[in-house]
């Protein structure tokens, strides 16, 4: 099995990628070991010393350490991840993973055709271009001209971040629903 490592713009968070599928459908986000009952995958890289987070995408695992250094932490990382797709256990124990529609979002119903394509435009282009970078965003809510959004793995805490929601997103939203006045991460 040869998996493949990348960057990503948060110097904390590496890309894995197995060759093979990881999630069927949506996503999971794990910040601590004990968040990682229901993936056994989770669990045994945090079982590393010096990993934090654990995001796994459709074809991709994003692992987020702590002040460890990448040179100590990546073979373990690359052995757990291989000895958890040769054991043949499941990545997430007998339920679907939290995905995008995950967790309840608020706006007010009046807004609902906005929300809608603000949804559809995440669904679209944003997301699977933070996919690239072993993230995700999600839809948390609507108010007053105002998107909230959550961001997972590689991207929650990256310092790029805010640059990505402001510059990026916020302008794209903006563009094709003059009803956005902003973008916030929450």
């Amino acid at each position: 099995m040869f998996i493949q490592t990348e960057p990503t713009p948060n110097p904390a968070t590496l890309k894995f990628i197995p060759g093979v599928p990881v999630l069927n459908e949506g996503t999971a986000d794990f910040r601590s070991g004990t968040d990682a009952g229901e993936s056994p995958l989770a669990q045994r890289l945090f079982d590393i010393d010096g990993v934090d987070g654990v995001f796994l995408g459709g074809d991709f695992i994003s692992v987020t350490k702590d002040t460890s250094e990448w040179q100590h932490l990546k073979p373990a990382i690359l052995g757990a991840i291989m000895e958890h797709f040769m054991s043949g256990a499941p990545v997430i124990d007998g339920q679907a993973p939290s995905g995008a529609a995950a967790g309840a979002s608020s706006f007010d119903p009046k807004d609902e055709e906005t929300v809608n394509t603000i949804k559809e435009l995440l669904e679209t282009r944003v997301r699977p271009a933070v996919a690239q970078d072993g993230g995700d965003i999600v839809f948390h809510g609507f108010k007053d001209g105002i998107v909230s959004l959550h961001m997972r793995g590689a991207c929650a805490g990256c310092p790029s971040s805010t640059a990505t929601l402001q510059h990026g997103i916020e302008n794209l939203l903006k563009h094709f629903c003059p009803e956005v006045k902003g973008v916030v991460a929450v």
